[in-house]
């Protein structure tokens, strides 16, 4: 299953603009929303029972929100969340809808959101985090829609863009215009993660200058393919192509039509069909497709990486296998820098409901007459806290990869074949690897525990927690699955290490990452020195744990890898009997490292507004202690602890922080929670009324005057179901 995020949108737009389409909007599209009215970007929230909380905050809140999107960024996302809630197509409908319906209206929705032209041409030129900042905006309402509009619109078109040529360009307008609509399909039945193994095949024809798409059996079908189900009218197929001769130039993508535009009823040759109700996402319509010898014109090849002449001549500017196979499939990179941003979404929201609750919901208390709101308990503390400062860790960090990612890629577009160029798409590529597990592990504990956390009523699915939680639980498997992932970032590691001891290299990395390696041996001899838990609270304390324990685990990896191929293990063997104890854990640690470094450099830095600088450090502090804990027994086998006193010290610092961080929590949450109507949780809403809130949620549910409509049968057959009682 793919869902890659598109890395040049502004150049597709640019295109766009070269060849003369400056208007892509469908008929009768709306004009591009106002950002300039009178409404407030950061407007008052609604008075009623948390209003005791949020006075207790030691920070405005409204000044960390501007702190932390900025001015421009807030005006964005509030005119996203106000279309969408003034508009009745994106009303929330009672109850559940059958598959076919919710599929029917997302397309619809999806439509729409065409029709507001929220990202122009000049904002995607000057601000690529607006195409971020859209994905996660629409998300928060419905990741189905928000997968959907981005499936088409930037992951086909990007891939036909950045792995075609002027010669596709013609597909673009017809994009923007929806005049088709797209798909990107990679996965099959029997391969995901392996992409190489993919076995649909494309022969050229040189007598009729066409290629021949097939599918030899079901295990080759395009399978998970988001869009295909239902309504992609064209895909860019990825295949293994031949030439004439039989010989194998290995994957290519092709842009293949599927299904009349007209009609959607498939092209001849062509079986595509939907895979059926999953977990979460019910909205996109995931899909499959066999091809029985389809034939597309030679130019349908995306011909970046290599072409075909019409006399069936294969060319090719890459000399490497393994440089053609990286630029075949380098898009798919991006997804993975999207997806940790996805997660951390997820994450956000399903800590808004839960503290928001936590702060209104009361249980129990020092006498029979008064019960105190459950987030004064150390405990309710203790697991939704931490969940909280990952929250904001992993957003800053995801928001950093992404602009290092849009660095990498406007190198791309300069041809900067510099070593410099290089080594940045290698360091981007483990940073990513990692951290699309980091994140989408972090949201996967986290919204369960949220969930826990509110009891029952986070068990009800108008709460939101439980679709939370099916939405994202697919971000641990596709774009590569997470364990698969890790060893991506292993192996980057391991690799720098080799370099520096076979031929003396130094250890950097264009964005630093990796720099503190360079003080490996001294590294190692480092011991905790702390002597109190106050000693911990700042987080340049862990972050120097955490140093010492990547080196740690860095040399145990290296250590284990020798050893196995010692012993007369192959490489692959060798590097499989790795994973669990050592590579697993160095690649996760790293990654963690990379977080913490990172957001203890923003909370620090010097433009941060006096009034901020408390809770943010706290918030650097806890998530770095909590991640770091996590780590306690190889901290003590490495010899880093010694003695009992050392782990209490770090336990009790989280809890101290904990505690500090209470009485701001709430604030803390209203600036990365959405509008009311956009979390879409009775029990999370602003006013944090939550049994009227609840109450009337329960009415318009179970539409309680309504009899059951099963009543009048069963009531009509109660003799018999008597008759059967009394023979029993």
């Amino acid at each position: 299953m793919c869902l890659t995020t598109a890395l040049r949108p502004w150049t597709i737009y640019s295109t766009l603009t070269s060849c003369g389409f400056l208007t892509w909007k469908v008929a009768g599209a709306m004009a591009p929303l106002g950002e300039g009215s009178d409404d407030p970007v950061l407007p008052d929230l609604p008075r009623g029972p948390l209003d005791a909380a949020r006075a207790r905050a030691s920070f405005p809140w409204k000044e960390l929100a501007l702190f932390w999107d900025g001015p421009d960024m807030l005006r964005f996302k509030k005119s996203i969340f106000s279309a969408l809630e003034n508009d009745p197509l994106f009303a929330h409908p009672p109850g559940s809808l059958s598959l076919e319906k919710y599929r029917e209206l997302n397309f619809l929705r999806c439509k729409r959101v065409f029709e507001y032209d929220f990202l122009r041409v000049e904002d995607l030129l000057g601000s690529p985090q607006r195409v971020l900042a859209l994905i996660q905006c629409l998300g928060m309402y419905d990741w189905s829609l928000a997968t959907k509009f981005f499936l088409h619109t930037l992951t086909f078109g990007s891939a036909i863009y950045s792995s075609g040529s002027e010669r596709h360009f013609k597909y673009l307008p017809k994009i923007f215009n929806m005049e088709i609509f797209g798909c990107f399909a990679l996965t099959e039945v029997s391969h995901g993660s392996n992409t190489k193994a993919m076995r649909t095949t494309a022969h050229y024809d040189p007598t009729t200058e066409e290629l021949i798409i097939h599918s030899p059996d079901f295990e080759a079908a395009k399978f998970w393919v988001g869009n295909m189900g239902k309504t992609a009218t064209h895909a860019v197929v990825f295949a293994q192509l031949y030439t004439p001769g039989g010989r194998c130039h290995g994957l290519h993508p092709f842009v293949v039509q599927i299904r009349d535009p007209k009609t959607l009823l498939p092209m001849p040759g062509v079986m595509v069909g939907d895979i059926g109700k999953k977990l979460g996402q019910n909205g996109l319509d995931n899909g499959f497709a066999m091809f029985h010898k389809v034939r597309i014109p030679r130019q349908d090849l995306l011909n970046r990486s290599g072409d075909l002449t019409p006399e069936g001549t294969y060319v090719t500017h890459v000399k490497d296998s393994r440089q053609h196979f990286s630029e075949s499939l380098g898009s798919l990179s991006s997804g993975r820098v999207a997806i940790a941003g996805m997660s951390v979404v997820n994450l956000k929201l399903a800590v808004s409901i839960a503290l928001r609750f936590s702060a209104t919901r009361r249980q129990f208390g020092p006498t029979d007459q008064e019960e105190v709101p459950v987030l004064e308990y150390p405990m309710q503390q203790w697991r939704l806290l931490p969940y909280l400062a990952a929250a904001y860790a992993l957003d800053h960090f995801s928001k950093s990869l992404f602009l290092d990612l849009v660095e990498l890629q406007q190198g791309l577009l300069r041809k900067d074949r510099s070593a410099r160029q290089a080594e940045l798409g290698r360091e981007i590529h483990a940073l990513a690897s990692a951290g699309k597990p980091l994140a989408s592990w972090t949201a996967q504990r986290g919204i369960q525990e949220c969930r826990e956390a509110c009891g029952g009523h986070g068990y009800l699915a108008m709460n939101r927690l439980g679709d939370l939680r099916d939405d994202n639980d697919p971000n641990c498997t596709y774009e590569g699955d997470n364990n698969v992932l890790l060893q991506q970032t292993s192996n980057y590691l391991l690799g720098l290490l080799v370099r520096r001891d076979q031929g003396g290299a130094r250890i950097e990395s264009p964005l630093k990452t990796v720099d503190f390696l360079e003080a490996y041996p001294n590294i190692l001899g480092h011991r905790f020195e702390g002597s109190s838990p106050e000693d911990c609270l700042d987080s340049s304390v862990p972050l120097a744990a955490y140093e010492w324990l990547v080196c740690y685990l860095l040399r145990e990896s290296y250590q284990k890898l020798n050893q196995e191929k010692q012993s007369g293990s192959s490489d692959f063997e060798a590097r499989n009997n790795c994973q669990v104890y050592c590579c697993r854990p160095l690649a996760l640690a790293f990654l963690e490292l990379t977080v913490v470094r990172r957001f203890h450099e923003h909370v620090h830095q010097p433009h941060v507004p006096p009034p901020l600088r408390a809770v943010l450090g706290r918030l650097s502090a806890l998530y770095a202690l909590w991640a770091l804990n996590q780590h306690t027994a190889l901290l003590y086998r490495g010899g880093y602890f010694s003695g009992e006193q050392a782990g209490k010290m770090v336990e009790n610092a989280i809890l101290a922080l904990c505690a500090q961080l209470k009485d701001d929590a709430v604030a803390l949450v209203d600036v990365i929670a959405p509008p009311d109507f956009i979390l879409d949780s009775p029990i999370g809403r602003a006013d944090g009324e939550l049994y009227k809130n609840l109450w009337s949620a329960v009415l318009q549910e179970s539409k309680v005057l309504e009899r059951a409509s099963w009543w009048s049968e069963f009531s009509a057959n109660k003799p018999v179901i008597g008759s059967l009682k009394s023979k029993l």
